[in-house]
């Protein structure tokens, strides 16, 4: 009876030992947390600055795309001052209609360059008077009308003033275009997102201005 009693204790206790054995081999071990690296462990304690940007990093805007808004305001405000002299001396509707979609349309060209000087701290190009644009002008920015062009411009009337107001605003229409060709020319120019946006437009508007502009100048010819 006692050897049934100690097999029993024996059978009891193998048991439970091998219940234990295998509970601890069961357990899967956690895997290990990845390393922190060098870099990450330093700067987290503060040893080293976070990397700085890249010292060739492409800058906001460079010095031609500021002389390019500059000039442009001063080559727009030019043809509003002829866009003022259409309503005396025209009453074509067509030609009071394209005048005033082109005088639209350049307003608001100033006024987006200037919001884009400022924003970027640069200085905003005065809008001067006809006096201001003369052969130094007009030798800076292509398509400029001199001085005695604007004023001969003004005393013209009926159809004389017409066609020499279209002929001159083509000219200064497709200067616009050359300033627009030497920004996109100009080493690491026109990569700022507004001012690509801008030109590619001035070109876009200019030229389809220029067509109708033509198409007017040949009307006007016809009539006489």
């Amino acid at each position: 009876m006692r050897s049934d009693s100690r097999n029993e204790f024996i059978t009891a206790g193998l048991v439970v030992a091998i219940a234990a054995l295998t509970a601890c081999t069961a357990r899967v071990p956690r895997p290990a947390a990845a390393p922190v690296s060098d870099t990450v462990s330093a700067n987290a304690h503060g040893s080293h600055p976070r990397p700085e940007p890249a010292a060739n990093a492409r800058p906001t805007h460079v010095a031609a795309d500021v002389r390019f808004m500059q000039q442009m305001i001063r080559h727009h405000s030019q043809a509003l001052e002829m866009t003022a002299l259409v309503p005396a001396r025209t009453r074509r509707p067509d030609f009071l209609l394209f005048s005033e979609r082109i005088e639209v349309s350049q307003r608001d060209e100033i006024a987006l360059m200037t919001r884009w000087l400022r924003k970027h701290n640069e200085p905003v190009a005065a809008i001067g008077a006809s006096g201001d644009h003369g052969k130094a002008g007009h030798g800076h920015m292509p398509g400029m009308l001199l001085q005695d062009e604007l004023a001969g411009l003004g005393r013209a009337s009926g159809a004389p003033f017409e066609q020499q107001f279209l002929t001159l605003m083509i000219r200064h229409h497709e200067g616009a275009l050359v300033m627009v060709d030497q920004l996109f020319a100009a080493p690491g120019a026109a990569q700022n997102s507004e001012i690509f946006r801008f030109a590619s437009d001035v070109d876009s508007d200019q030229r389809t201005e220029i067509r109708r502009m033509r198409a007017l100048l040949i009307a006007a010819q016809s009539s006489q």
